[in-house]
């Protein structure tokens, strides 16, 4: 089962993800996370990575796509794949799921943690500060991140609405609440995959 969570900065991805990943067996494909570690590989692909953020500039969906592929052949026995912070345009989920086709692999689900409330996520932001010590976790980014989210990435919905694949979660509830939602939907596109299949 591969998954995309979506939602706005502050609303619980990463917090949802590390569960799934702890009592799922999932892979969790950050793409941050993927380019540092290839930053720091010293690989063709590692330096070539290096060379484009040392220039400020931003790492073009045919690299990240590239990093996705060389994840899904490390992790060949994955459960399922999630994938935080891409896609985030409708051009790059088109990227993502002809890279997946070519592996006989799909977007299974899109769970969308749904949270309205620009005051809440500010809170959450401003205590994630507090907790983690991250720096870019203040107001004035977070509206700037809020604004981008909107903009851009909010229009991968009907992108995936299209294909019947977005599930909402009340994404203001509590971290076991959510995780509780997600596990049940979860549960249930299993069963009925099952019983397509049999």
């Amino acid at each position: 089962m591969n998954l995309v969570i979506f939602g706005p900065p502050g609303a619980g991805k990463g917090t949802q993800a590390k569960k799934l990943v702890e009592e799922r067996g999932y892979v969790q494909l950050s793409t941050g996370d993927m380019l540092r570690a290839a930053r720091s590989s010293g690989t063709a692909l590692g330096k070539k990575v290096a060379g484009i953020m040392d220039r400020g500039d931003l790492v073009s969906d045919e690299i990240v796509i590239e990093l996705i592929e060389s994840e899904l052949e490390t992790h060949k026995n994955a459960k399922g794949f999630i994938f935080d912070g891409f896609p985030r345009t409708p051009a790059q989920a088109e990227a993502l799921d002809g890279m997946l086709r070519a592996h006989g692999m799909q977007v299974n689900l899109v769970i969308r943690l749904a949270v309205e409330d620009g005051d809440e996520l500010i809170r959450r932001v401003h205590q994630r500060a507090k907790d983690e010590g991250r720096a870019d976790d203040n107001e004035e980014t977070l509206r700037n991140r809020l604004a981008n989210y909107r903009a851009q990435t909010e229009a991968l919905l009907p992108y995936y609405e299209s294909q019947g694949k977005v599930r909402e979660v009340n994404g203001l509830e509590s971290i076991e609440a959510v995780a509780s939602d997600i596990a049940a939907i979860l549960d249930a596109e299993k069963e009925s995959e099952a019983q397509s299949a049999g």
